[in-house]
């Protein structure tokens, strides 16, 4: 395995002025550039919690949480206890089983990303949205309707259901905020895990206006249910994607499981 170069204890990493950015957004920035510098090749392992809190003159639950925001990248493990390893060095291909936001994702293709916030409205959880977030039917929720673009280009209608602390935080974003995911860790809230399932829908009329297609044309559809490091759903989305826009790819293995349900067809489906 690639061992990363003997050096010298970096500086502790400094807040920008106004001080909004965590400190562990700060620390995961400066190992995530290690990273992408080919210092920790794939495969390797990072340095101990405790030795990288040292490192940075920081507490280990600040280098926890750093930790987590790379795995959030998709570039590194995430068991605590245990010595990250390294999972994707510079140039390497991710797939659909690693956690990583829109925005990140376009970054990654050399797209620019960009998003226009339709509506933000707070309202009461159904029973599928308290199912999912695990709160009680009727607890308070805020929904969100976004179009997403790549490089200006109409790609996605992202329709997303935040449990209501979290949902406030995105409620005072403007409209045009890029990245609902990067403002959120600003704030502590992380999105580490998540469920996803790929399936087909059809576009109702508001799809076919923000995405430009005929109403009723095939869409690739993302549900997907997101965690925080604590297991807390901190989300959940249905995003819809013009066709050719996105590929979705899985690796299983034989002590693994890769999820196919029969079932009634969907309602959207017809």
């Amino acid at each position: 395995m690639n061992q990363p170069p003997a050096a010298g204890p970096p500086a502790r990493p400094q807040r920008p002025a106004g001080g909004r950015t965590p400190l562990y957004l700060a620390v995961a920035a400066d190992l995530r550039t290690a990273i992408g510098a080919g210092e920790y090749g794939s495969g390797a392992r990072l340095p101990a919690e405790d030795e990288l809190a040292r490192r940075y003159t920081v507490s280990r639950g600040t280098v926890r949480q750093a930790l987590a925001a790379l795995r959030a990248d998709g570039l590194v493990t995430s068991r605590r206890g245990t010595r990250r390893v390294v999972l994707a060095g510079p140039g390497e291909r991710r797939d659909a089983t690693e956690l990583r936001s829109f925005t990140r994702w376009a970054r990654s293709l050399g797209e620019d990303p960009g998003g226009r916030t339709v509506h933000v409205e707070p309202g009461a959880a159904d029973p599928e949205e308290a199912a999912e977030l695990r709160i009680g039917p009727g607890a308070p929720v805020y929904r969100v309707l976004r179009v997403r673009t790549l490089s200006g280009r109409p790609v996605m209608v992202e329709r997303t259901t935040y449990p209501d602390a979290v949902g406030a935080l995105v409620a005072a974003m403007p409209a045009d905020t890029v990245s609902y995911s990067e403002e959120l860790a600003r704030h502590g809230v992380l999105f580490t895990d998540a469920h996803h399932t790929i399936d087909i829908a059809l576009a109702d009329a508001r799809d076919a206006t923000l995405l430009g297609c005929p109403q009723g044309a095939p869409l690739l559809r993302e549900r997907r249910r997101a965690t925080d490091p604590t297991g807390s759903p901190v989300e959940w989305s249905q995003d819809r994607y013009l066709p050719g826009t996105v590929a979705f790819t899985a690796h299983s293995t034989a002590t693994g499981a890769l999820g196919r349900r029969l079932g009634p067809p969907d309602p959207a489906v017809r």
